[in-house]
């Protein structure tokens, strides 16, 4: 029992998860004259793209069997205002080659400040270091949340919450309808890392442009793991030039438990032994590339994430759900809120599996975000309403970004005009959304 005083905490809308979604969600509902509060565990915004150090802004651009073809861009609204005052302050890169489509890297600290920005600009009120740990509310109808601070605990009153936690804890927390991954395995997560002190120059005139490795180091990753010199569990890595000179971001981890078992980081034990794995992991692939990777001669590892990489946990069950069907088919709906042209990638096993949808996008309905039982709740981000391998393209950053646009919207919507958020049509929100710059058509 915590014996200090309460504190009281009264918003239009609250908000829990400072990922791509949860800024976004605050930000368009703030615009709208709305008192928004974002509720943050750590002491910045940028959920997996900056604590989980995925540094990259991918699902803006289609993909496309035609190498010489120009980035072409598909989703615009917040993901590209955000997205626009990153790269003014010297924080993402031009596009670039990832596989059959474009992605952008971002430096960290820069998406910060730009989260900084856009939150105090709008007035959103930040609780940072804090933590749902309750709900409020009778039955099925949620009227605000418990929350932990340092301070004390935090009675917060609001007119509809938004879960933005990536891991559908308010959902959780209310004892709502919800599901993990297919059949309760998910995909594994991941050790980012950035090694610097490369020479760039030579690494890419080596290795090509695509950020994704050839299959030759691919094949040297096997071999030397089989003889036993490294311990390199996944042999299909993507290696990023970013911003900074002489650095490359690293995706090549492949985190498992220390007997060999899958992990879910909704499992406390399972989220510790990956951030001890991964950082054991790390170290071997940067000692791997010093050792046989040109530039890499003189490099050493300048950061891991602050926590390991989580691509996938527990899903809200919604009114309406993204099927692998409609993501490989390039499904479109009058209830789309939200573009996708990103392919289906799954880790498992040491190569990812990547299934790509080209020269099209498929869309994400309203309803993805919506509880099938419940009032007050919305969700926003990865937690989406998603079928295993749907949720494998549905997750990344632009698209995050988008959701929380929509959702930030619809909040509004339900707070002002005083109505369910399973009322609002994904019609009128889709309209809504064009006459604020996502040219959803």
């Amino acid at each position: 029992m915590d014996r200090r005083d309460r504190i009281r905490l009264q918003s239009d809308v609250l908000i829990v998860g400072g990922g791509a979604a949860g800024v976004a969600t605050a930000v368009t509902a703030a615009r709208q004259g709305l008192k928004v509060t974002l509720v943050e565990r750590y002491g910045f915004c940028g959920g997996g793209a900056v604590a989980g150090l995925s540094g990259t802004v991918c699902g803006l651009y289609a993909a496309t069997d035609d190498r010489s073809a120009p980035p072409e861009q598909v989703v615009f609204g917040f993901a590209d205002e955000f997205c626009r005052r990153l790269d003014a302050l010297g924080g993402l890169s031009a596009p670039m080659p990832y596989g059959k489509t474009f992605t952008r890297v971002h430096d960290p600290l820069i998406w910060r400040e730009t989260a900084d920005s856009f939150l105090r600009e709008a007035g959103v009120e930040v609780i940072f270091h804090a933590v749902a740990t309750g709900v409020r509310g009778e039955g099925d109808r949620i009227e605000g949340l418990e929350i932990w601070t340092k301070e004390g605990p935090v009675d917060a009153q609001a007119g509809i919450v938004v879960d933005a936690s990536g891991d559908a804890d308010v959902v959780a927390l209310a004892g709502l309808p919800s599901f993990i991954g297919d059949n309760g395995s998910v995909q594994n997560p991941t050790m980012i890392f950035r090694l610097m002190g490369v020479d760039v120059a030579r690494f890419k005139a080596e290795y090509g442009e695509d950020t994704i490795m050839p299959e030759r180091i691919s094949e040297l990753i096997r071999r030397k793991d089989n003889l036993g010199e490294y311990d390199l569990p996944r042999a299909k890595i993507w290696l990023f030039p970013t911003t900074r000179p002489g650095e490359l971001l690293c995706n090549c981890t492949r985190v498992l438990g220390p007997d060999g078992r899958e992990l879910n980081t909704l499992r406390w034990r399972d989220f510790t032994d990956a951030e001890f794995e991964g950082r054991r992991q790390m170290r071997e692939y940067a000692r791997f590339f010093r050792d046989n990777l040109a530039g890499c001669e003189n490099s050493f590892v300048n950061d891991t994430g602050v926590q390991v990489g989580v691509r996938q946990t527990r899903q809200l069950s919604g009114v309406a759900r993204l099927m692998n069907a409609d993501v490989v088919a390039g499904t479109k709906s009058r209830e789309g809120i939200a573009r996708s042209p990103w392919p289906i990638e799954l880790h498992t096993g040491e190569k990812p599996r990547v299934e790509w949808l080209l020269d099209d996008y498929y869309e994400v309905p309203f309803g993805c975000f919506v509880p099938e039982r419940g009032e007050g709740l919305l969700a926003a981000g990865r937690c989406l309403s998603a079928e295993h391998e749907a949720v494998a393209s549905a997750r990344v950053t632009a698209q995050c970004f988008a959701y929380g646009h929509a959702v930030g919207h619809a909040a509004a919507l339900a707070v002002r005009e005083k109505i369910s958020a399973r009322a609002i049509s994904g019609v009128d929100l889709r309209a809504i959304l064009d006459g604020d710059g996502a040219r959803l058509g």
